[in-house]
């Protein structure tokens, strides 16, 4: 865990994803975002509940969800040890808040490009494996999101630049929202990318020299 998040949890079940600099690019965008005190905000894959803590603690109605019953559990008790109010639900993405809308919408999905294993990403690994293109909810939060947005409201999304940051950006748009890159930072490789940079390689998604990943912020907001 770096920089902010090691300060605000408290708590972090074995399995359960950590803050890193995904988590920290993202909050970066959520302070610059500034929703104010009772704004609606929505924490899609909250993981520890790291950024839902961070809008709480600005003031903000704070809904978190997570499908995992570990990152439900991890993120409960950090809002239980903070103090601060965040009502987290289990489910897929965003099964569990149809009919709400929302001025904020914050998530971090897997993205990692994962071989083809016959199967989807089981335990520990659906923190970061994302099917071979790194889409595999990235495609459905594009287009599941514009349309839990309140007029005004704003989708923040942060993964890396081999999933496709024009993909984002165009179905973003195809859905009417303003979007762009607000956020890019390079990374050195992580554990998951070490473990399978042979096979980015072979596709072309890595160069041969490259030992740093570009993360990006995408911002998309429901204009009217």
């Amino acid at each position: 865990m770096r920089g902010y998040s090691r300060h605000v949890i408290a708590v972090l079940l074995p399995g359960v994803y950590a803050p890193q600099d995904d988590t920290e690019l993202l909050a970066e965008s959520l302070r610059e975002e500034a929703p104010p005190p009772g704004a609606r905000v929505l924490d899609v894959g909250t993981g520890s509940g790291a950024l839902a803590l961070e809008a709480a603690r600005r003031g903000a109605e704070v809904t978190a969800v997570d499908v995992s019953r570990l990152a439900v559990w991890t993120a409960r008790m950090n809002a239980w040890l903070t103090r601060l109010p965040v009502r987290i639900r289990r489910g897929n993405l965003f099964g569990p808040i149809r009919g709400r809308t929302y001025d904020l919408i914050l998530a971090n999905p897997p993205y990692v490009p994962a071989p083809d294993a016959g199967r989807g990403p089981r335990g520990r690994s659906r923190a970061w494996d994302a099917g071979r293109d790194g889409r595999l909810l990235l495609d459905r939060i594009c287009r599941d999101a514009p349309v839990l947005l309140r007029p005004g409201g704003v989708l923040l999304i942060v993964h890396s630049a081999l999933s496709d940051p024009d993909r984002t950006l165009q179905l973003l748009r195809a859905a009417r929202l303003k979007a762009s890159v607000v956020r890019r930072r390079w990374v050195p490789f992580g554990p998951v990318l070490r473990s399978r940079e042979d096979w980015l390689r072979r596709r072309g998604l890595l160069a041969p020299a490259a030992r740093e990943e570009e993360l990006v912020v995408v911002r998309a907001e429901r204009t009217r």
